[in-house]
């Protein structure tokens, strides 16, 4: 995720200049508001961007309220059953789909992601002291100030 905030980041800053990203997220494992590496990365993007960033997480089995599933939906009946056996192939049908009149905007992040890489107690206390998280809603909504 970080990854794709990065390359968007010149198109997003063109376009509208925020002070504030919101990222409805899915408090999956690989983007959890306890993910160490995701927090640390998410942390110094903002940092270097001198943007804020807020994380919001749907609840577990409230899918159907984000709209990204929807998305998948549409990419499903698009590609209607044919084997995606080839990058090129996956990329392609995901640029022909439409939704709501327009065509998605792809690029391929190619990259490896180890598994496993976590970050000290000590070291993610760093990042930790950077985040804001909502009494009450700690768990699904996180602020992190950079802006200026």
């Amino acid at each position: 995720m970080v990854d794709a905030l990065h390359n968007l980041w010149p198109r997003i800053k063109k376009l509208v200049d925020p002070h504030t990203i919101v990222i409805n997220a899915d408090n999956g494992p690989e983007n959890s508001s306890r993910r160490t590496q995701f927090i640390k990365r998410i942390v110094e993007f903002a940092q270097s961007k001198k943007i804020d960033v807020c994380l919001a997480y749907y609840p577990p089995y409230h899918s159907k309220y984000n709209p990204v599933e929807r998305v998948w939906g549409i990419l499903e009946k698009h590609w209607n059953g044919q084997l995606l056996d080839s990058i090129d192939k996956v990329i392609g049908l995901a640029k022909t789909m439409k939704w709501k009149g327009n065509n998605a905007f792809v690029q391929m992040i190619d990259g490896v992601y180890n598994t496993g890489v976590r970050l000290t107690q000590s070291a993610m206390n760093k990042y930790e002291n950077m985040l804001k998280r909502k009494t009450g809603l700690e768990k699904w909504v996180v602020d992190i100030l950079c802006y200026n």
